[in-house]
């Protein structure tokens, strides 16, 4: 269980983070319905906060 629970944050807190570079329309970001759309960079942040916390929880479980 603690391998899936890191991997599964790992995977939300890149996705957030590609997500959060479409809401700030960064030119390194594919292009898609949520290019230059700040709701996404809101949305991204929590989903890469969220990621990462998990990660963090699911790495010091014992």
């Amino acid at each position: 269980m603690r391998a899936t629970g890191v991997s599964l944050g790992v995977l939300a807190a890149l996705a957030g983070a590609v997500w959060v570079a479409q809401g700030l329309n960064l030119p390194l970001a594919p292009r898609s319905f949520m290019t230059a759309d700040r709701t996404w960079f809101v949305i991204g942040f929590l989903t890469a906060i969220g990621g990462v916390v998990l990660a963090a929880w699911s790495w010091r479980r014992t």
